[in-house]
């Protein structure tokens, strides 16, 4: 496993279920327990857990593991996300889905002139000012760790929306090119998502390869873009274009 795709689990393992060993990481992430101790040294020092003797553990609590996330892989999302605006046109209608990425990819939306439509909470955030962007808030449940809307009220939303483009965000992307997500209630969403836009464009930096997830979104079939700076897993990325998929590395 990458170095920074340790890291994003490390956060989200400790931010989720508490206090963790460095045996017991270890062995999870298959990796070395000097691998794991010189990892939580790093998240240490960068702020997204407590080292501890032993271990480590959450800072607070409270902590929001969105920005959790959005911590790892900055600079590497930032220039993911500047390619992805680039590709929008004036006037056009934006799906944007959760996640960190395709929320830096709101940031470098303002100032347009488009619809936006998203069920991230982040993404509202963003662009609550931006007087010439119309943006439209899809309905649902909160899910207030991950700032996103959830449910059936989201989905039959999404049945009336018809977007130009989506920016599509995952937890990883298996080697066949499936697209996966950790969070089983997110699934459904994504998928209408997918139903409702004429141009799906998957936002996933190299911390996604290989893939992790227990839920499949869709298959390599499903996507029109990837927009990736993952260009070692070229087996992936063959599997991406020989089903269709333009792949775009930044």
């Amino acid at each position: 496993m990458l170095r920074d795709r340790r890291h994003e689990m490390i956060v989200r393992i400790v931010r989720s279920e508490g206090p963790a060993t460095v045996e017991a990481l270890a062995e999870r992430l298959h990796a070395s327990p000097a691998t794991i101790r010189r990892d939580l040294v790093q998240l240490h020092d960068e702020g997204l857990l407590r080292r501890v003797y032993g271990g480590a553990m959450p800072i607070d609590e409270r902590d929001d593991p969105f920005v959790d996330v959005a911590a790892v892989r900055g600079a590497e999302k930032d220039k993911i996300a500047q390619r992805c605006a680039e590709m929008v046109k004036d006037e056009e209608t934006v799906l944007l889905d959760i996640g960190t990425t395709a929320h830096r990819v709101a940031s470098y939306l303002r100032g347009r002139s488009l619809t936006v439509v998203t069920s991230s909470l982040a993404v509202l955030e963003e662009l609550h000012d931006e007087e010439d962007i119309q943006l439209i808030m899809l309905g649902g449940m909160v899910r207030r760790d991950y700032r996103s809307l959830v449910g059936f009220l989201t989905e039959d939303n999404l049945r009336q929306i018809k977007a130009d483009r989506l920016f599509l965000g995952t937890s990883g992307v298996r080697p066949g090119g499936h697209v996966m997500d950790t969070t089983v209630v997110e699934v459904p969403v994504k998928r209408a998502m997918i139903a409702a836009s004429d141009q799906v464009v998957l936002v996933a930096d190299m911390g996604k390869f290989p893939g992790t997830g227990m839920a499949r979104v869709c298959g390599p079939e499903d996507l029109d873009v990837i927009v990736t700076n993952a260009p070692g897993d070229q087996a992936t990325l063959t599997a991406m274009r020989e089903a269709g998929v333009e792949v775009i590395t930044v």
